[in-house]
């Protein structure tokens, strides 16, 4: 499981697992990870988890977020990449071996690295295409779209892996996800949510159900789902 290590003028604070899709950085207490600081905005930034890759988010923060010394609105986060809230450091470890805290003292014994799992779509692959050919898990409901607006209007996207992303990145990009209890739509980048049914979905992970219509960067979309 992913991780982030928070410190301030070098001296680890403590060690946040990112064990939901979508955790909020910020001074309010209702975020995931509060940092009771009147430099941090009320809500700063959220990282959003899917699978093996987390995608951090500026939310219009007053004094921003930085990422190894560059300003960022939104980024995909890499292992040992350091966020930077004013005085404040997070160090994302991607994977579960255990860190280092500075001087040299382990977090933790090292545990034997966990066996390779395929990767999710990036942002560079959020865009609607042909997926190849591949076998759906047996414990895994069957599911497809069809575009019904734009240029690619009449196309089916047979959902055969766990995660597939649809959108324009910059614009907007949310992944569907197969799960053993169903199919759920995430939203990932972009200004606003996308919708089902005419409704914006919000930051959770939304279950759809056969029929449903979606609209994702301005274009119309109906899901097909066979338990």
């Amino acid at each position: 499981m992913a991780r982030l290590i928070l410190s301030m003028d070098g001296l680890v604070l403590k060690e946040i697992p990112l064990d939901k899709e979508r955790m909020s950085i910020g001074r309010k207490a209702h975020n995931d990870i509060q940092i009771d600081n009147l430099a941090i905005s009320g809500e700063h930034a959220a990282i959003v988890t899917i699978l093996n890759d987390s995608f951090l988010e500026d939310l219009d923060s007053t004094n921003g977020t930085l990422v190894n010394g560059q300003r960022i609105t939104k980024h995909a986060l890499k292992n040992n990449d350091v966020i930077e809230l004013v005085k404040y450091r997070l160090k994302y470890i991607a994977d579960d071996v255990a860190g280092a805290q500075p001087g040299g003292e382990a977090l933790r014994a090292a545990r034997p690295a966990a066996p390779p799992q395929v990767r999710p779509p990036t942002f560079a692959e959020a865009q609607v295409t042909t997926p190849r050919p591949a076998p759906a898990p047996a414990s895994m409901p069957q599911a497809s779209i069809r575009i019904a607006s734009g240029p690619l209007e009449g196309k089916v996207l047979e959902l055969v892996k766990a995660l597939t992303s649809l959108g324009k990145p910059g614009v907007q990009v949310a992944v569907v996800a197969r799960r053993t209890e169903g199919v759920f739509l995430t939203h990932v980048e972009g200004g606003g949510y996308p919708t089902v049914n005419g409704v914006p979905i919000g930051s959770e992970p939304h279950p759809l159900k056969s029929g449903d219509m979606l609209e994702i960067a301005g274009v119309s979309m109906e899901v097909s789902i066979v338990p």
